[in-house]
This record gives structure tokens, sequence and C-alpha cells, in this order.
């Protein structure tokens, strides 16, 4: 496979970096292959093979496999390793069990990958769209240990607490986007079919319009003369916000605006320390080296802005300065919880458990603090609701009466 590598060479002031394409079997090679030649991985992505989307619109794309089932895959493989089957075996028994064609597909790959001699995390690293790195990285440490059944019950937890995150925070979100969106529809439809009639009869009777009813009236007419394209302009919107939203420049737009909100942003900080701590965690209870787990770590929480406390703890380390003191500069990022223990974890030599606790905690209050964000949301939301409806009824009711009073 081929990946797009910028690469760091050389120490204090003669520090050079160098983007290049790497040929290798997955990313993890690529790091062991840079290291080798003396330099560091400073970003890395699949380079693509034909027409590339410019790097501020990065878009991601679904697999055609959930997380989920992968979780579902390296339980099931745990198991069955730790019950004395062969990999080849318990991967054929995945295989038959597979209900997702792609995952099928995926499987029977590996088995014949593991049959002609490949180590299982090289196998996986031909699918990294699939496999995170953290999954990869993780089975590669369990094989050089000899307990891949404990590292693959290892990941499978960090993906599932990951995966069982995303899941309160969406549902969460799932009320006001419901209401939101049926606003957005019945008024669309009132504007079609309502006002075109309130508008007639204020033509008929030469009634005085004031300016927030003209503005409506224009608006109706505009809609009802352009229905089609209004329909076809709204569906673009739709899918272009969703596309930005998902590009690298829409997240950290959505990161930066987020963070300045009074309960969303300190959602969002323990949403990505608990991410960040439980890859880590992960990794380093694997055996994963703390520059690797680093790498892996900063790949895993993405978000820009949280990934570059990574990078700089990764380069903090690499002078041998502990790896709480980037954390402890970045407050505004992630909480002074996290330096605090992570300092206490580094003094007592159990940074791992004590990542793992940092974790815990945090995605114990995530989880609190959506549904306490559930019960903030309902009157933010009827608040709306409530100067919607009563912008609209004073706009076209107010004529009426004025009517009724000339009368």
């Amino acid at each position: 496979m081929r990946f797009r590598a910028t690469i760091r060479k050389g120490e204090g002031g003669s520090v050079s970096d160098e983007t290049r394409v790497v040929e290798a079997e997955s990313r993890f090679a690529v790091y062991e292959l840079v290291q080798k030649e003396g330099g560091r991985v400073v970003a890395i992505k699949e380079a693509s093979r034909g027409l590339r989307m410019p790097a501020w619109l990065n878009v991601s794309i679904g697999t055609g496999v959930k997380r989920i089932e992968i979780v579902r895959m390296a339980k099931n493989l745990s198991a069955m390793l730790s019950a004395g089957l062969s990999l080849a075996r318990a991967l054929s028994v995945i295989e038959r069990q597979a209900g997702n064609k792609r995952l099928k597909t995926v499987v029977k790959g590996l088995s014949e990958s593991i049959r002609k001699g490949s180590a299982f995390h090289e196998a996986l690293g031909a699918y990294p769209h699939i496999f995170p790195p953290v999954f990869i990285a993780m089975v590669q440490a369990g094989e050089e240990s000899g307990s891949l059944a404990e590292s693959l019950r290892i990941v499978a937890l960090q993906m599932e607490r990951s995966e069982e995150l995303k899941r309160k925070i969406r549902g969460a979100m799932i009320y006001p986007s419901i209401v939101v969106t049926a606003i957005v529809i019945v008024g669309i439809l009132m504007l079609i079919f309502v006002v075109p009639t309130l508008t007639a009869t204020f033509t008929q009777l030469h009634v005085p319009l004031p300016l927030a009813t003209q503005i409506i009236v224009a608006l109706s007419n505009f809609m009802v003369a352009y229905a089609l394209y209004v329909l076809f302009g709204l569906a673009f919107l739709l899918v272009a916000g969703i596309a930005f939203f998902r590009s690298r420049l829409g997240g950290r737009l959505v990161i930066a605006v987020s963070l300045r909100l009074p309960v969303i942003g300190e959602l969002v900080r323990e949403t990505y320390s608990a991410r960040a701590s439980r890859t880590l965690s992960s990794l380093l209870a694997s055996g994963v080296p703390v520059l690797d787990a680093l790498v892996i770590a900063k790949e895993v929480v993405h978000a820009e802005a949280f990934a570059r406390v990574i990078t700089e703890a990764e380069d903090d380390v690499r002078k041998g300065e502990p790896l709480s003191a980037p954390f402890a500069r970045a407050t505004r990022l992630y909480p002074v919880l996290m330096s605090d223990m992570l300092a206490v974890g580094e003094e007592t030599g159990k940074v791992a458990e004590m990542l793992q606790q940092i974790a815990e905690f945090y995605e114990g209050d995530v989880s609190e603090k959506t549904k306490d964000l559930s019960t903030i949301i309902e009157p933010v939301l009827m608040l709306f609701i409530g100067a919607v409806v009563g912008v609209f009824a004073v706009s076209m009711i107010g004529p009426i009466y004025s009517l009724s009073s000339a009368f």
C-alpha cells in the first residue's frame, strides 16, 4: 500500500520535515521503517490513486463494516484463542458466522494471508479503512508478547467504550434534530400552501402590511414560483452541509465553536480526554512503546486541536520530559484533572492504570452530562418554537385583526 507521510529528522535547531510517499503493508510498518532511518512520522495518510479532494475538504466515506462488528469480531477471536483454537481456525469460524458480506470477504482475505505465512497484524494492515491503527498496533504487540487473546480483549473493550460514548452523544442530539427538522418542514409547507391564501385575501382587501408580513409574503411568493428549485437547493445545502462538517475544515470549525459554548464545551473536552486516555491506556497495557502509542492515539483522537497536544507530548517524551507536561500546558483543551492524575501515574510507575481511571471517570461524567443535556435542550427548543410560531402568528394574523377593527 502507498502512504503519504510527513517525516521529521534531526534534533535541536537542525530539525527538517519532508513529505514523501512510502510503500508499506500498513501504517505501523511505515512507523518502523522511518524509525530505522533515524526519523519519526509527524503525519500519515493513505495516498490516493486517483483524483484527490483538497486537503482542507478531506471527507471520509463508509467502509461497509460497522465498528460494532469489529468489536464483536475481536471479542469472539479473543474467546476462541483463549479456549485453545488456532488463529486460522478461529478466523474460519468468524467467516462462517459473519452476516455482513463485506466483513465475510475481509475475514476470508485475512485467513488467506495467515495461511500464506503473514503475521496477523500484517494481514490486518491490508485493510486500514476497516481496522483502525489502534487495533493493528495492539494485535502486533499481542503477537510479539505471546498474549494475542488478551490484546484482542483489551482492544475490544477500548473500541466498545468509545462506541458507547459516541452513541450516548448522538442519542442526546436526536431529539433536537427531529424537532428542528419538523419545524423546517412545517414552515416550508405553510409558506407554500397557507400563506398564499392569506396573501390573496390581503391583496383583494388592500390591507396595509407591516414589514415582517411583507418579508414572509415575499418569501412565500418566491418559494411558490420556484418550488422545484427551492427543493433542489435545500437538498444540495443538506448534502453540502453534511460533507462540510465531515471534512477537515468543517471539523475544525465545529470544535472551535463547541469549545466556546457553556455546557457543550466541557462535554467536548471530557469526550476527547476520555478517548485519548482510553487509547493510550489500552496501548500501553498491551506493551506498545510510549512513542508509538502517542502516534496512534493522535490518529484516534483525530480532532486537530486535541491531536496537536499529543504531538507536543511525543516531542517532550523524546526529549526525556514528563508525558503530563504538555497536557498541563493545554488546560483549555484537556481538563486539569487529566494532567494531575497522569503526573501521579508517572511518579508511581502506573501510567497505564492511571490513564484507565481517567478514561473511566470522564466516560461516566460524559454519560451523566448527556442525560442532563437533554433536560437543558428541551426548554431552549420550546423557546425557539415559541419564537418562530409567535413571529409567524403576529405577522400573518396581525393584518387580519386590523382588518376586523376597520370593519
